[in-house]
């Protein structure tokens, strides 16, 4: 009978992998991984910290002092700029701009989404001149915004170029203030942005068609269905985790418009909550009236709406999606 020294095994277990073993060569794998992953993603990670998560900071702590901007802030007043008596939530003004960011956003997701689709299928399909009818319409998007809020400005003044054109063509009853009649400004707005940013919307199911192999459709033509079936139940299901995404950046971007409408519309319509929305409400108070404080609150509150409805929509609209990208390593 042999016995074996106490904790023998164990010391033989904890003893370091010899040079060249196979411990010591996945050692010094995972080693040479990490390393790969820290100067990857360091310079990153540090820049993301120095110019998103440091500011975020710094606008939460000046959000809490009545602030002009001059010197360091030391009139401390707590959360009197978000719940207070001439707080955010108790403006009426930046309560307007927040319905109107809602109304962009519903308005683009009805209009844009649609409009694109269906012309994203038209072109998909080959036809003498398909190649600069995608340039046509992607011009706008193209286009720098505050080029295109000049553009409009000066086509719907008052006898530009969408009167004139309405007056021969026999319309002048549909005259109206465009950019200043308080109750069809919004939707001068919504026209431009859909013309702005239709072609985005295009681009990406463009791109999402080109991934759909052509036997898919073949096979559901030999099996008897038309073009509007199989576009349908075949091409529209497949262009899904394109549209979610386009969806996501839309809803994204409309919480976040500013420069088209900032020129677009009139000081006097966005003052009275007509056209303004969180951002131009931001801007105006933060930088054109001083008060720095109270913009960097409503700066938090735009920054808190974005994020929570990314993380609603990432979470229950783009798992799935997300899901499916995922690749697992292979050991």
């Amino acid at each position: 009978m042999t016995t074996t020294e106490p904790g023998l095994a164990g010391r033989a277990r904890a003893r370091p992998a010899r040079p060249g073993s196979a411990d010591a060569t996945r050692a010094a794998r995972n080693r040479r991984k990490w390393f790969e992953i820290i100067g990857l993603s360091g310079p990153a990670a540090v820049v993301f910290t120095l110019f998103v998560l440091v500011p975020i900071g710094f606008a939460g702590y000046y959000s809490l002092y009545k602030w002009s901007g001059y010197g360091w802030p030391d009139e401390f007043i707590g959360l009197d700029n978000y719940f207070g008596p001439y707080g955010a939530f108790k403006d009426p003004i930046f309560l307007a701009g927040l319905r109107n960011n809602a109304f962009i956003l519903v308005g683009s997701l009805l209009i844009q989404g649609p409009l694109a689709i269906a012309i994203a299928l038209l072109l998909n399909r080959r036809f003498p001149g398909r190649a600069a009818f995608r340039m046509l319409v992607f011009v706008p998007y193209v286009l720098a915004e505050v080029t295109v809020g000049i553009m409009w400005q000066l086509l719907l003044q008052p006898d530009g170029g969408v009167d004139a054109f309405l007056t021969r063509l026999g319309l002048e009853q549909f005259i109206t203030g465009w950019l200043a009649n308080l109750e069809v400004v919004r939707w001068t707005m919504l026209f431009i942005l859909t013309w702005k940013y239709t072609g985005f919307a295009l681009i990406l199911f463009l791109a999402g068609l080109s991934n759909i192999p052509d036997e898919l459709n073949e096979a559901a033509a030999i099996d008897g269905a038309s073009w509007w079936q199989t576009q349908r139940y075949v091409t529209l299901p497949l262009l899904g985790p394109t549209i979610r995404i386009w969806i996501f950046l839309s809803m994204i971007g409309s919480l976040q418009q500013f420069d088209v409408i900032w020129v677009a519309s009139a000081p006097a319509v966005r003052s009275l909550g007509a056209s303004n929305t969180m951002a131009t409400y931001m801007v105006d108070h933060g930088f054109n009236q001083r008060e720095w404080g109270y913009g960097n609150a409503v700066a938090l509150i735009l920054f808190v709406i974005s994020f929570v409805a990314a993380l609603i929509f990432q979470r229950f609209v783009l798992r799935r999606d997300i899901q499916g990208a995922q690749t697992r390593g292979v050991a």
